[in-house]
C-alpha cells in the first residue's frame, strides 16, 4: 500500500470526477490520501470529503499565495478546525518568493501562526517553500528553539544543503512527481540518499504529473509511478519503498494512525 501524502481533491481537474479519481487510485494500490487545504473557504469541503471517505484525511491551513487575504487569521480559527477527527495536519503553509503573490512579511507572520498551532496540537506542519529556503530555514530553526513540533517539507525541490538543514531540524521530506523529470538530476541525487525513515511520497495533484503522465492532470493514482521511480533510484524493490513510506506517514501523522 502507498499513501498520497499531499493531494488537492477539491481542485479543478479532480473534483469533477472525485469518486472516479479515488477509485482509480485505490486500484493502483493507493490506500490513503491526505487532502490538503490552501485557503479558509476550502476547509469545509476538504474536511467534508475526508469525513465521507474512510481512507481520506484532511489538513487545514493557508497557502503563502493566500496570505494577504488571511492576514488577520488567528490561531483560534486553525485550532477549532484542527479539532475535527479527520484533520491530521496543519497547512499547507510556508513561504513562496517565486511568485510573491502575498507580502513577504505577511507570509512569514502567518507561517509562524501555523507553527504555533502545530506545536500546540501536535499535528504535523506541512511546509511549502519556493525560492525562500533561507527564510524558511531561519524561521523553522527559530521556532524549533521555542519548542519542537512535527513537520515536513512537501514537494521537495531544493538543494542537498537545504535537505540536510531540514533533516537536522527533525523534519521529513516528501517527494513529488518532479523527481521523475529529466532535468531533476540534483533532486534525484537527494532522493537517493534520504534517510529511509524520513521520506514520504506525494502527487500534489492535480499538478506535477510524473513521467509517463506528463501533459495531463495529475491524479493520486500516479503516486505509484513516483514511488516506483524513487525505488529505482534507491535500488530497492517498489514494495519495500511502499512499506517504508506508509510506515513513515503513520509515524508522522499519528492522528491518522489512531
Amino acid at each position: 500500500m502507498l499513501i498520497d501524502s499531499h493531494c488537492h481533491l477539491e481542485y479543478e481537474g479532480l473534483v469533477e470526477d472525485q469518486q472516479g479519481v479515488l477509485d482509480r487510485a485505490r486500484k493502483a494500490g493507493i490506500g490513503g490520501f491526505l487532502n490538503i487545504s490552501t485557503r479558509e473557504r476550502e476547509w469545509d469541503r476538504v474536511v467534508g470529503t475526508a469525513a465521507g471517505e474512510a481512507d481520506v484525511w484532511a489538513s487545514v491551513g493557508i497557502h503563502p499565495h493566500e496570505a494577504d487575504g488571511h492576514a488577520d487569521l488567528g490561531r483560534t480559527a486553525l485550532l477549532e478546525a484542527a479539532a475535527h477527527p479527520k484533520v491530521i495536519g496543519i497547512g499547507e503553509t510556508g513561504l513562496d518568493y517565486y511568485y510573491d503573490k502575498s507580502d513577504r512579511e505577511t507570509q512569514q507572520s502567518l507561517f509562524r501562526t501555523h507553527i504555533s498551532v502545530s506545536r500546540e496540537t501536535g499535528l504535523p506542519l506541512i511546509v511549502h517553500t519556493r525560492d525562500a529556503e533561507a527564510d524558511t530555514a531561519r524561521i523553522l530553526g527559530e521556532e524549533m528553539g521555542k519548542g519542537t513540533f512535527p513537520a515536513l517539507i512537501h514537494c521537495f525541490t531544493a538543494s542537498a544543503d537545504f535537505a540536510r538543514q531540514m533533516l537536522d531540524l527533525g523534519l521529513t521530506i516528501s517527494l513529488s512527481g518532479i523527481v521523475t523529470f529529466k532535468n531533476a538530476k540534483d533532486l534525484q541525487d537527494v532522493a537517493a540518499k534520504l534517510p529511509e525513515d524520513r521520506m514520504l511520497v506525494e502527487t500534489d495533484s492535480p499538478f506535477l504529473a510524473p513521467v509517463p503522465h506528463r501533459g495531463r492532470p495529475c491524479e493520486p493514482a500516479f503516486t505509484a509511478d513516483t514511488a516506483r521511480f524513487v525505488a529505482g533510484l534507491r535500488d530497492v524493490e517498489p514494495e519495500h519503498l511502499a512499506e517504508t513510506t506508509t510506515r513513515n506517514f503513520f509515524a508522522l501523522f499519528r492522528k491518522a494512525a489512531a
